[in-house]
This record gives C-alpha cells, structure tokens and sequence, in this order.
C-alpha cells in the first residue's frame, strides 16, 4: 500500500502558499498533515510542482518527492504522477496536504477497510465524505489515467458498487484549509506568522 500526498496546488484563494503557512505549533500545514500520514500509513509519496521549498520540508519529513511537470492542469494529474511512481502497490491511499488535522488512527482504519471487494474506501464524519481515500490496486490504470481538476471522482462514480464509507469520529478528515480564516477556525487561537 502506498500512500500519496497531494501537494501541488497553486493556493490562488489563500493568497500565499498555505501549505507552508505555521500551524500554532510552529509546524507547516503539509508537514502536519505529511506527517500523520507517515504515521498511520508508513510510505509516503509527495507529489508536488516545482517548488524547491516545498519539496525540502516534504524530503526532510521523510517523504518521496515526485515532481509532477503538470500539477498546472489539476488535481488529476498529481494523482496519476504519485501512482505511476507507486505503480507496483498493492492499493493507494490519497491525502491532501491542506488538511493537517486528520490523525493516524483514522488513516489506519480507512486503509484497514480496503479489500477487493471493497475496492474504494471514505472516511466519513457527521454523514459527509472526507479524505483520504483510499483505492484498490485493480484501480491503477484508472487513477494513472486521470486529467484536470476533479481529481478521482469519475473513478468513486464508476465504481460505487465498491464503494464504502467508513464513519469514523474524527472531524479532521473534513478540515482542509482554503483561506487565512480556515487556520483560525480549526486553530483559534492561531495567529498568522
């Protein structure tokens, strides 16, 4: 199993580069969210654009960095790089990395509920789908194959026969930050460095 951290968004909403914004532990958002990963799923494959910071913080986390040329495109392409890197896995794992607060128990169960007869796994939390996500190795030509900005939903919907959604307690799988104002909402008493 591999798991794959999507950091190659561009964060035109948050104004600067909100995953190397501090969290009020002084950590970056991707490295909060790199590591729990790390902890719940072992592996990690980063995927990011040619960001030379970035990749630093992701490296000196123990990640593997993987460049994707086209992160310009979409979301798509960031998932296809991070499987193509981890093409002999047994399934992947897909994690965002503006979303710090999801913890490694939680990624521990999503990958726990993967099998091939449930071939797609979705944490929820109060009836709503967050990340990750997780998919079966029978799904790789599919996820290598993805373009654009809607990442893997055309895959989720053709396959929601194999789809399971997994009720977990754990709000942080729905907590990714967007804007300035998400760090203060999940942190309150965070203030901006």
């Amino acid at each position: 199993m591999a798991a794959i951290l999507l950091a190659a968004g561009s964060a035109r909403r948050f104004g600067s580069h909100k995953l190397l914004a501090r969290l009020p532990d002084g950590r970056y958002v991707v490295e909060a969210a790199a590591k729990n990963l790390l902890a719940g799923a072992g592996r990690v494959i980063a995927v990011t654009g040619r960001d030379d910071r970035l990749m630093r913080v992701l490296d000196d986390c123990g990640c593997q960095v993987v460049v994707n040329a086209d992160a310009e495109e979409g979301m798509g392409t960031s998932i296809a790089a991070g499987v193509r890197a981890s093409a002999a896995a047994e399934g992947w794992l897909i994690a965002l990395g503006d979303m710090p607060c999801v913890r490694p128990d939680t990624i521990v169960r999503v990958l726990d509920a993967l099998n091939d007869d449930t071939g797609i796994v979705i944490p929820t939390f109060d009836r709503l789908r967050g990340h990750p996500v997780a998919f079966a190795g029978y799904l790789g030509s599919e996820l290598m194959a993805l373009q654009g900005d809607i990442g893997a939903r055309g895959v989720v919907a053709a396959h929601a026969d194999r789809l399971r959604l997994l009720p977990v307690d754990d709000a942080g799988v729905l907590a990714d930050i967007d804007i300035p104002d998400d760090l203060h909402k999940l942190f309150p008493t965070h203030r901006p460095s």
